[in-house]
């Protein structure tokens, strides 16, 4: 199905409504509506409808984010299952005065010529077809983290975006922080001397999501083969089908690309890197129970930039802070470190732990992305969709590297990090947190992953057609996400 319509061709919407003003009977009716919906775009007195698309989770926070303020409106609330919609249907009606339209098919919603704005809040297997469909389709996109479910498909929403002239904004509200901007000036100052690594942060409990027995119950309320979109239509092996779907390889990323998407986007901000780390390698496992979860509880991915490192810690079971963080973010110089404990705070300490500064205060990130929309210029938005394909991107090639790996015994040395000092301390200290948590080590296997030359600017794996073949996926008509756009 194609979305493609003459708004994909606007370039600015007054010119142009200029131009269809002087063309006389040249000007069909469809190109003045277009003309028309673009200018109402850049109106801050012109009300902007917007589409939510999944709303089990984020996606109330994105009715909330919307919902009657900055002049919109939630016109329409999209989800493959009806059964979920409430509370963000009885959100929207007191937030703005009025009940949205409901549509289970994103089709649908995407034929409707009212819709200004498509805010995504799917699971990460729709986020990237929904974002092009989207866009294909003349709006402008909210699309939450991982904006993608594997490396390739970022890219290619980034380059419709560029192609059809779309705002579109990535679900990382870090970004809108002014105290991150500002701690992040600091570090750039030079005050903490060079940065030569980046630590993120995801230690965040997780239990068991336990095991099936037998085949799960897709609840009645649900179109599962909508809800499936691009991903394989299998049988549901786990007990529930909302969120544990986060720890399924065909539908998810695990914690690495669920919360720690959030640290990933923080650390590769602070080192100021705008492409693919040149190599990573990944270790780590599923530990401390036995479920049907595929991802890994426990993972360690070391990214090297070549002047500087990215370590990124998940922890799923029990464990203390590190330097005051735990779902956060920590930067070592030579003359001090940077802690980000939380997405809109940070503080910066001397090499002996005395405060030199603290940086606080949150934003609005919907309000950022609807001022975007607002003045046609994708470079107003604080995390424009290139960010978020980089950060996700990193997220994946980190979990690209675990699935690739074989297993192996903690009880032999590993020297998988070469001459890497900071990557072995992080590997001794989730042996300390794995024994911590009963976890047998000498009983015990971890998957050492392959260890992945990059291209970053092609954004392709160096000799492992293995690897590049995981850039992307298999998809299931029709939902198939474009090759070229």
């Amino acid at each position: 199905m194609s979305f493609m319509n003459r708004r994909d061709f606007l370039q600015d919407s007054a010119a142009l409504a200029a131009a269809l003003a002087g063309a006389g009977t040249l000007a069909s009716a469809a190109d003045k509506a277009v003309a028309a919906a673009a200018a109402k775009k850049g109106n801050a007195n012109d009300q902007l409808n917007v589409a939510v698309v999944g709303v089990n989770g984020r996606g109330r926070d994105h009715v909330n984010g919307f919902a009657g303020k900055n002049n919109c409106i939630v016109a329409t609330i999209c989800d493959a299952d009806e059964g979920v919609i409430g509370k963000a249907m009885t959100a929207a009606e007191k937030a703005q005065g009025s009940v949205p339209k409901f549509e289970p098919d994103i089709r649908k919603v995407l034929e409707d010529k009212s819709i200004d704005i498509v805010s995504i809040a799917t699971p990460n297997h729709w986020h990237a077809l929904a974002a092009i469909w989207a866009i294909q389709a003349g709006k402008d996109v909210y699309v939450e983290k991982p904006v993608s479910h594997n490396v390739s498909e970022g890219r290619r929403i980034v380059e419709a975006a560029r192609k059809h002239n779309r705002i579109c904004q990535t679900g990382t509200q870090s970004r809108s922080s002014p105290s991150l901007h500002e701690a992040f000036a600091f570090l750039k100052s030079g005050k903490l001397g060079k940065i030569t690594l980046a630590r993120g942060l995801c230690y965040k409990p997780r239990p068991s999501i336990g095991k099936a027995d037998g085949t799960g119950v897709v609840p009645k309320t649900c179109n599962y083969d909508l809800w499936c979109g691009p991903a394989p239509m299998k049988p549901l092996h786990r007990k529930k089908l909302h969120y544990d779907w986060h720890w399924v390889w065909d539908t998810g990323n695990g914690d690495l690309g669920n919360q720690g998407i959030h640290q990933m986007d923080i650390a590769r901000w602070g080192l100021g890197k705008m492409e693919l780390a040149k190599s990573v390698i990944s270790v780590g496992g599923r530990f401390g129970y036995v479920d049907d979860g595929e991802t890994a509880n426990t993972q360690i991915c070391s990214f090297n930039f070549g002047d500087c490192e990215l370590i990124f810690e998940v922890r799923g079971l029990r464990t203390p802070d590190l330097l005051g963080a735990k779902v956060g973010n920590i930067f070592y110089g030579s003359e001090g470190y940077l802690v980000v404990p939380s997405y809109s705070s940070a503080v910066a300490y001397t090499p002996k732990g005395e405060v030199i500064q603290n940086f606080k205060g949150g934003g609005d990130h919907y309000g950022n992305f609807v001022k975007a929309v607002r003045s046609r210029k994708a470079t107003d938005l604080n995390a424009d969709i290139l960010e978020g394909h980089l950060s996700s991107a990193l997220c994946h090639l980190g979990n690209l590297s675990y699935q690739l790996g074989k297993q192996q015994p903690f009880d032999q040395k590993t020297k998988a990090f070469g001459d890497d000092k900071d990557a072995y301390d992080s590997f001794a200290r989730m042996e300390e947190h794995l024994e911590a948590n009963a976890v047998p080590l000498n009983e015990t296997n971890y998957r050492l992953g392959a260890k992945l030359s990059v291209d970053p600017k092609a954004e392709t794996i160096i000799g492992n057609k293995e690897a590049n073949a995981l850039l992307t996926r298999q998809y299931r008509a029709p939902f198939v996400v474009p090759e070229k756009v």
